[in-house]
């Protein structure tokens, strides 16, 4: 069984934010695959699915983004996944808008939704597609700029960029983590 999960904030104020693209790129597989309505499980919305012959769990925690390991780690538990089956979709600032990038591990890189899961992992080998939201022009304080509406440019690209997303996880959920990479990665 695999487990992905789809970093977001509730509340309509959030739905179309930078900091919710977690949340959008698991909502284009939720419909993609037609997975129908969810289920309150684990501190989220959850689906099951299976592809090939392979059991999936989607979350969408329902946490806040700074106790999205609470979530995942329930989940985790309850299953028992092991944490190199568990891909974290989030928004990243430091790469430019519709750009993606798969890592095996690393560190949280400043997102407090990572740090969560990784916190809650107990280690740095938690799998993830970083989906680029674009540095906010001018630097400075960040919060207003993650929570903030795509522009106009961004919400027109924004399709491509949720299929894009969901080929990725997909590609990592049927042929793991290393094609992936390879595949997500090489893209210029």
């Amino acid at each position: 069984m695999k487990l992905i999960a789809g970093l977001g904030n509730p509340g309509p104020e959030y739905a179309f934010s930078r900091h919710n693209i977690g949340w959008l790129v698991l909502d284009h597989l939720v419909e993609r695959c037609s997975c129908g309505a969810s289920r309150l499980q684990f501190s989220s919305m959850a689906w099951t699915l299976f592809r090939d012959g392979k059991k999936l769990l989607l979350l969408k925690p329902l946490t806040y983004m700074n106790l999205s390991g609470t979530a995942l780690r329930q989940a985790t538990e309850y299953y028992d996944i092991p944490w190199d089956q568990v891909l974290v979709v989030f928004d990243d600032v430091a790469l430019p808008f519709a750009k993606l990038r798969m890592r095996k591990k690393g560190s949280a890189g400043g997102h407090n939704g990572m740090a969560s899961v990784l916190g809650a992992a107990k280690t740095l080998e938690v799998p993830r597609l970083r989906v680029g939201v674009g540095a906010k022009p001018g630097g400075g304080n960040l919060a207003p700029w993650v929570l903030g509406a795509f522009s106009r440019d961004e919400r027109e690209r924004l399709p491509a960029l949720l299929d894009e997303a969901v080929a990725a996880v997909e590609t990592w959920c049927l042929s793991g983590i290393d094609r992936a990479m390879n595949e997500i990665n090489g893209l210029e």
